[in-house]
């Protein structure tokens, strides 16, 4: 008789062996709760302020409605320069939430134009409340809560990203100077 698959040792494996297993384990374990965060791919974007100041970010695109209910949500982390764009394909009203959201956000409503129609700042983590653009807006941009007051990022202000007319931020900060 031939038996197949995985033997088990009844010996309890050497402290060392369950210490390293363990570390592991803990180090894997950031990736393997936000797999949604991990492996999806980033776009560079950028702002272009009033003042003249433009900053860099890598997004991630919610291009989908699946994409879009789901957001940022179970996040627990966000990297200064990182953040969501929600695609919504045409301009139109757009109420937002922060449901199942740890994260406290920047929520920056966009025209079609690229243009920063309205800003939700500091919104508050895991609420039900509406949060509406204002004025039609395409889409949303989520950053970290804080960051359009630390990089002085305000109405008016210019998104530069292939989805508002297919420009890249290099090329464009070039034509601005």
């Amino acid at each position: 008789m031939v038996a197949i698959g995985i033997m088990r040792s009844t010996e309890p494996q050497p402290l060392a062996y369950r210490l390293v297993f363990r570390f592991i384990l803990i180090s894997l374990f950031p990736l393997l709760a936000c797999g949604a965060c991990a492996g999806e791919p980033r776009e560079p974007l950028c702002v272009h302020t009033l003042q003249g100041d433009v900053h860099q970010f890598q997004v991630e695109i919610a291009r989908s409605d699946e994409q879009r209910r789901t957001g940022l949500m179970h996040r627990t982390t966000l990297a200064e320069d990182a953040g969501m764009l929600f695609d919504f394909e045409r301009e139109q009203p757009i109420i937002m939430w922060m449901k199942n959201t740890p994260l406290s956000l920047d929520m920056l409503f966009i025209g079609d134009d690229g243009r920063i129609v309205r800003i939700a700042k500091d919104t508050e983590p895991y609420s039900l409340k509406r949060i509406p653009s204002g004025r039609p807006a395409r889409a949303v941009l989520e950053v970290r809560a804080g960051t359009s007051a630390r990089l002085g990022i305000g109405v008016g202000d210019h998104i530069v990203h292939a989805m508002f007319g297919d420009r890249n931020c290099e090329a464009v900060s070039a034509a601005s100077h």
